[in-house]
């Protein structure tokens, strides 16, 4: 068995945001290999997190967010389930760095489910049309499922990169300071502004009265 350095214990540590003694006993479960033991600390914290979303998050914060050129406002609000965790910096840092990220990428809605499910089956069996004909159809699956992918990442704040991180999606974001803090940290909605967007659009140059 390898040994545990305090130094991959820290790596780890920075990595997940679990506890010292937690840290140390999965790279020990790990025999000290850092890229195992990360996979394994993910996987616990995504059991940990499945858990988790069963608890009612009715606690939380409303960030509000204006870009520097007060052309663009956001309001979100980020909840848990204590109000010791909502007074923490950490919780607070998270709020905004979300509302800096739906400010820049400007997603839709939250999740897939509140998009109109009748546009996503037009997009999907569009994608479906567009596949040349002759090729298996689970590699059209496959296909589709990728346009799709791509589709919603454009849509839905859950699916999008993390605009300060694009090594992990907004989900992946909320369940990491879920496994964090031991809360369930959900986006429960946001809304973005931006100056103009409600003015009637200006006539196309050469367009017929």
């Amino acid at each position: 068995m390898a040994a545990t350095t305090a130094q991959a214990v820290k790596e780890l540590r920075d990595m997940t945001g679990l506890g010292m003694m937690e840290c140390k006993k999965i790279l020990s479960e790990a025999d000290g290999d850092i890229g195992k033991a990360k996979d394994m600390a993910r996987k616990r914290g995504q059991e940990k997190v499945a858990k988790l979303a069963a608890r009612s998050a009715s606690e939380g914060i409303i960030e509000v967010y204006i870009h520097h050129n007060s052309k663009v406002g956001v309001l979100i609000e980020l909840n848990c389930n204590t109000d010791f965790v909502a007074r923490n910096e950490t919780f607070r840092q998270l709020a905004r760095d979300l509302a800096m990220h739906i400010a820049a990428l400007s997603p839709q809605c939250v999740t897939r489910e509140e998009l109109d499910q009748e546009v996503v089956k037009g997009i999907r069996e569009h994608h479906a049309k567009d596949v040349p004909q002759g090729k298996p159809a689970e590699v059209i699956e496959k296909i589709v499922d990728g346009k799709m992918r791509v589709w919603f990442e454009e849509r839905v704040l859950l699916d999008q990169k993390f605009a300060k991180d694009d090594s992990k999606t907004i989900r992946q974001l909320l369940e990491d300071a879920t496994s964090q803090t031991g809360e369930n940290v959900t986006v429960a909605r946001f809304v973005r502004f931006e100056v103009g967007e409600t003015a009637p659009k200006e006539p196309e140059e050469g367009a017929e009265d």
